[in-house]
């Protein structure tokens, strides 16, 4: 220092100590971010979407071995029988949020979008998703990426026309129709087909003692909201990655609200239809370890949407009332 000191001025060694205090700020700041993306999006910033898919493989991986034994276990009736009342707790749970009464809506009615884009409400609000427009979050290519991988990994999708199958199929089969059989099969044996392996013929077991459970209280229909919500998500993932255009993505998402407004009568029904249905999914995946806290995530993320603060982001579905189930039977 003595050195340099000859060298420059003081002002200049003062400006010289200034820039090092930046470059340091700068150095913390870039190490702060990639710790707080963790393991997949740091993988994803450095290497791109494929590294990103083989970093949350691995991190499944690591987070199974890591599992005591007793979550390893094979889910059995009487854990069955735990959860089912997991959802009738989390259904009465629902059923006390505070709700305003449907409102009429004409078909030119510009609140249609808003209330399309909200039906991807619980899902959106669980991903951390923006819920004031179309898009899913803002276009930068470490989002995009992530957005990707999620359809990859959660949907098997990987385009344009794998989207709109697996929309179509929502809309028009889904779960309702997957209740149904359920519904009318008196043995679990009837819904089986031949070649079926065990994990699958355990699985529609499962599905079948939870279907004889609850089919006196909730008929096929009450699955709407489980099939709708997911399709409108659908659309708004493939709106984002430029998979459908916007007017094919508004046209989704007002086919999808009509079914939906026809076939339940409140948010709060709506949202019970999508956690008996993540119920019954995570029945048929044999997932009885994490299906209580999944549960959890969708109850809040549905409170959030009712009840939360507007200055917070929240509240969005509060803001936008259930249409009156009898003037939406319109000619589409």
């Amino acid at each position: 220092m003595e050195i340099l000191g000859q060298l420059f001025s003081p002002e200049t060694m003062a400006q010289m100590a200034a820039n090092q205090e930046l470059i340091q700020a700068e150095v913390a700041r870039q190490v702060s971010n990639y710790a707080a993306l963790g393991v997949e999006g740091m993988m994803d910033q450095l290497f791109g979407e494929d590294m990103g898919i083989i970093s949350a493989a691995l991190e499944t991986l690591a987070m199974e071995e890591e599992d005591d034994e007793d979550e390893m276990q094979e889910l059995d009736q009487a854990r069955e029988e735990e959860l089912y009342q997991v959802l009738e707790n989390k259904l009465a749970w629902l059923d006390t949020l505070p709700e305003s009464e449907p409102i009429h809506y004409t078909k030119e009615d510009p609140r249609w979008g808003r209330f399309g884009i909200l039906l991807s409400g619980i899902i959106s609000t669980v991903n951390d998703h923006e819920l004031s427009g179309m898009d899913v979050e803002e276009h930068i290519p470490v989002l995009e990426q992530k957005i990707v991988s999620l359809v990859r990994r959660s949907w098997g999708i990987n385009g344009r026309s794998e989207l709109l199958d697996t929309i179509h199929y929502l809309s028009q089969e889904g779960y309702i129709l997957r209740y149904q059989a359920y519904c009318e099969a008196e043995t679990p044996e009837e819904l089986a087909e031949e070649g079926m392996d065990e994990e699958e013929l355990a699985s529609i077991s499962r599905g079948w003692r939870f279907v004889q459970h609850f089919k006196d209280r909730y008929g096929p229909n009450f699955l709407i909201g489980w099939d709708v919500g997911r399709a409108a998500m659908l659309a708004r993932w493939g709106y984002y990655l430029g998979w459908i255009t916007e007017g094919e993505a508004v046209g989704i998402l007002w086919e999808l609200s009509q079914k939906a407004a026809k076939g339940l009568h409140s948010w709060r029904e709506f949202a019970q239809s999508y956690l008996f249905g993540g119920m019954m999914w995570k029945l048929l995946c044999g997932d009885g370890a994490s299906a209580e806290s999944y549960l959890g995530y969708l109850a809040d993320a549905a409170t959030d949407l009712l009840t939360g603060n507007s200055d917070m982001d929240e509240g969005q579905w509060r803001d936008c009332p259930w249409p009156e189930t009898h003037k939406t039977e319109f000619n589409v």
